[in-house]
């Protein structure tokens, strides 16, 4: 893979959205390692942070169909899959595509849907396709759900079941900007205009070629062996009544290749499968003395400063 090329076209994606989201340049490099691994990101903060404007953003930089779906608790799963409809003009019964049916699909306030309405995304997010009364469309690549949610809001909100929220990819965080930052933001034109002048930065056969090249980047087995310390200590930890799935374990692989292709390096360090454990690894645990995001992450700082790291022998 040409590693510099590969660093050079993912800056264009980050750099655009930075124009959006002052300061947030990690977070954004984030969110689109989620889309090269074909993962999907939960982004969880409070309101006012920024997150759908991140998340709009980053869908007009990679270009493709976008929808958004603002989740309420009368949303229905029709109503995100589509519906199959009487056509009086052909006297047959036709197939209305639901917003599912896109590239970027940006699930606003995902927690505030039912259960019901809430499980019906697991055969897109997983399985890149739709069921509707017995019919099984496939979903197009580039395939990417994007959800936000509100954690300090639990009136008329369904927290998200673990298997869900296994299926992200990622979750994260934007938190505060600084003052210098908000300074400048609160008097700039509306961020909603701003997006609607932003333009793709990548191309169909780009993202495609950036993809392929994610799997030419090498992990050596010292560092592969990192990588199972870490799942395994987490399914050991006393703190985590549940420890992390071998989906996550994969998922960190992932992570820990794209890291090292965004830094320009064909190869994978134990740096950065430390640097990507805390967003795809902290939603994975629950229970037990790591009851909230912030103390899941607290606890598995403290395991990776316990697990040896590998270093190369000279």
């Amino acid at each position: 893979m040409d590693a510099v090329r590969f660093s050079e076209l993912c800056g264009r994606v980050v750099d655009n959205c930075a124009k959006i989201i002052l300061g947030k340049e990690e977070q954004i490099r984030l969110v689109l390692t989620c889309f090269l691994c074909g993962g999907h990101v939960l982004l969880e903060d409070i309101p006012g942070t920024g997150k759908t404007m991140l998340l709009r953003a980053f869908a007009k930089s990679v270009g493709g169909e976008f929808r958004r779906i603002q989740f309420t608790p009368d949303l229905l799963p029709s109503d995100l899959t589509g519906i199959h409809f009487y056509d009086q003009k052909s006297g047959d019964f036709r197939f209305r595509r639901g917003p599912l049916f896109a590239n970027i699909v940006l699930a606003d306030e995902i927690n505030r849907a039912t259960p019901r309405t809430q499980s019906s995304l697991l055969e897109s997010m997983e399985e890149r396709q739709i069921t509707v009364d017995g019919d099984t469309y496939r979903l197009e690549e580039p395939f990417m759900v994007m959800a936000t949610q509100n954690p300090i809001e639990s009136y008329g909100t369904f927290p998200l079941p673990e298997a869900q929220i296994d299926r992200f990819f990622m979750r994260l965080s934007l938190g505060y900007m600084t003052r210098e930052q908000e300074f400048e933001v609160i008097a700039r034109p509306s961020t909603v205009d701003l997006i609607e002048r932003l333009q793709p930065v990548l191309t169909a056969a780009e993202i495609a070629a950036l993809r392929h090249d994610l799997t030419e980047v090498r992990v050596a087995d010292d560092v592969r062996s990192y990588l199972l310390d870490i799942v395994r200590a987490t399914r050991e930890e006393k703190s985590f009544l549940t420890g992390v799935s071998t989906r996550g374990g994969i998922a960190l692989y992932k992570a820990a290749q794209a890291t090292a292709a965004l830094a320009g390096r064909d190869y994978a360090t134990p740096e950065d499968v430390r640097f990507a454990a805390p967003a795809v690894l902290c939603h994975r645990l629950s229970g037990g003395a790591a009851s909230s995001s912030g103390e899941a992450a607290l606890w598995l700082t403290r395991l990776l400063d316990r697990i040896p790291v590998p270093t190369e022998t000279l």
